[in-house]
This record gives C-alpha cells, structure tokens and sequence, in this order.
C-alpha cells in the first residue's frame, strides 16, 4: 500500500511563485516611463517579427516579459475586452484600470489553480490628458496590481533599473532624454561588467502620445529613431499629428485586417 504524497498549500505557492519568477528573470527586460508629452516604452527586442509592446486601445498600450504564448493570450484577451466594452458601452469606459483589473483575475486564478502559473510579468498603461492624469500598473503572475508612478522596469535587470530610474528620471523629461536613459540602463550589465551599447537595431521603442487626437500609440524607428537614440538635436521630439510624414516613423496599421499581426516576441 502506498502512502498518499502531501504537500502544504504554503509550500505548494511557494513553488510556483519560485517557477515563475525563474522564468521572468530569463526574459529581456522592458522599460515603461513618462515624458513630456505622454508615455514611452523602451524593450531590448532585436527580431522585428515579433513585439513586447502592443496597442490595446485608444490610449491603453500593453507590455510584458516572460513567455510569449502565455503574454501573448494575455494581449489578445485584452484587445478583446476593450472592444467589446467600448462596443457596448462608450469608448471612455475602456480603461486600464479596468483592463488591469481583468488581467488580475486571470492571473490569479492560473495561479491559484493551475498547475504551471504563467510566467509573465505585465504593465498596462494609459497616457492622460495631463502629466498627472497617466497612468501605470503593473501586474505580476500571482496578479498582484501595483500603481507605478512615473516609471517601472520589468524583466532580468528589473531591479537593477528601477535603481537607475529612482535616482535619474524625472517629471517632465524630453523624449530623447528620456529614451537615452532607458536605453543606457538596459545595456548595464547587473553583474557589473562593462556596459552594452545597444543601436536602433536591438530595441523596440513605442509611445503613447497625448497630444494624439484618438489613437495615441505610435512605433517609432527608421530615421526618426536614430536621430532621438544619436540626440542630434536634444530638444527633437515627434512630429506633431499634422506634421507626420511618411517614413519618419512606423505606426500600428489602422487597417482592420493587418491589427491581429502585431505580437510580442518569445523571449
């Protein structure tokens, strides 16, 4: 007769909870901070096939680290919900509080009740009409939410960044600036060697731009990239929505049949 195999709930979630972060801590990491005129996110990225930021809705942008399959189910689900929310209600009513309320549940109860939690690591933001009106959370893979103010940093060097950004950034920041921080500190090396120096080709870089009238995220590369990334001039920030020109930068498609093929990368 075989004995029955216990193990304690405490040391059931301990398990996963270690899993998880296992996971997360191998994936690149991504940076979401403020800036002037809105909210940009920086992601040591180098495949172009395959995105760690996304669009979700008007003026929600979504971004994770960790496993694509699991992120990427995530980010459909929410393009989902804001669809159907802003469908059957009015488009204001799609927020990212809500949104981050939605992803909270589900992830906590994969967490609670699957064998394998996720292994994501998930912000959701939201540019305001005003500095103090944006807004950011994070969501870890048990679905804890937490409200981050001005920044936060995901992923292996997580922590090493948050750092970085505690002691440097600040309110108001000009783009270039702001993208010239991120990316230096996603180039250190948390182990203290000799710091990487990553060009327009390594990175995926969006904003979500208040002064937009509707849809506010916005890629960013080619020419317009490097130019900010080389501050060539550092008071350069994006053309205006009436002054965009074709091949300065790289938007989300407004065409219907080509928004189901921006992804997130695998890590």
């Amino acid at each position: 007769m075989t004995m029955p195999f216990y193990v304690s709930p405490e040391q059931v979630m301990k398990d996963r909870a270690d899993y998880a972060r296992k996971g997360i801590a191998r994936g690149r990491s991504v940076v979401a901070l403020g800036y002037e005129h809105g909210i940009a996110f920086v992601a040591e990225n180098p495949t172009r096939a395959l995105h760690k930021v996304s669009e979700i809705y008007d003026r929600i942008a979504f971004a994770a680290v960790g496993k694509y399959n699991e992120y990427e189910n995530l980010r459909v689900a929410g393009v989902r919900y804001a669809d159907l929310r802003g469908y059957s209600y009015d488009r204001t009513d799609v927020t990212a509080r809500g949104l981050a309320n939605a992803y909270a549940q589900t992830l906590g109860a994969v967490f609670t009740q699957e064998q394998k939690p996720y292994e994501v690591e998930i912000v959701v933001a939201q540019v305001g009409r005003a500095t103090d009106q944006d807004q950011i959370y994070r969501l870890t893979y048990d679905g804890s939410v937490a409200y981050e103010e001005g920044f936060v940093a995901m992923g292996g060097a997580g922590e090493q960044i948050t750092s970085g950004l505690q002691e440097r950034w600040r309110a108001g920041m000009p783009l270039a600036d702001s993208l010239a921080l991120a990316v230096e500190l996603l180039g250190q090396d948390p182990s203290g060697g000799e710091s990487r120096q990553l060009g327009a080709g390594q990175l995926e870089v969006a904003v979500l731009d208040r002064r937009r009238p509707r849809r506010s995220f916005r890629r960013l590369g080619g020419p317009l990239l490097d130019s900010l990334l080389n501050r060539e001039d550092p008071t350069m920030d994006i053309p205006g929505h009436d002054e965009v020109r074709p091949g300065l930068h790289e938007t989300l498609s407004t065409n219907p049949q080509t928004q189901g093929q921006d992804r997130d990368p695998a890590e």
